[in-house]
């Protein structure tokens, strides 16, 4: 990955265009910089009125579940483990006040390691299972 350009040759490119020394896209060839960087320094110094870089962040959106909301939803779950995904979206929706796709909800609960029951509470088929040759495993005739 380069690396960006100096905070002194933002300092001499922005003052140089201050002092009337010429326009962006001449300063740009003098320091040899793209036009395109010399705008964004320039537009960045105007907005900002600092000429150093500010620090970057964090990249993309910063995620609604805080370490408060994932200990909400956790202690939902401890006092009633068979809480489906619709019923806690509409906790969520109710009491935090917080919109979220089941789909997300559903790998928030992966990420929390707080897997779905392996079996709902339903009696067991009563079709016994095939074997991969087909033959039926394990039922005596």
């Amino acid at each position: 990955m380069p690396k960006a350009y100096s905070d002194d040759l933002r300092r001499k490119l922005i003052e140089a265009h201050r002092q009337g020394e010429g326009s962006l896209a001449e300063l740009a060839g003098r320091f040899h910089v793209s036009a395109g960087w010399a705008g964004k320094v320039s537009a960045a110094y105007t907005r900002t009125g600092k000429w150093a870089r500010q620090p970057q962040s964090r990249y993309g959106r910063h995620s609604k579940f805080t370490s408060q909301v994932r200990d909400r939803i956790r202690k939902w779950i401890d006092a009633k483990p068979d809480l489906t995904l619709r019923e806690l979206q509409a906790r969520l929706r109710t009491q935090l006040k917080l919109q979220s796709s089941l789909s997300r909800l559903c790998g928030l609960l992966r990420e929390m390691e707080l897997g779905l029951k392996k079996r709902r509470s339903t009696r067991p088929n009563k079709t016994a299972r095939r074997t991969a040759s087909g033959a039926r495993n394990g039922v005596s005739k």
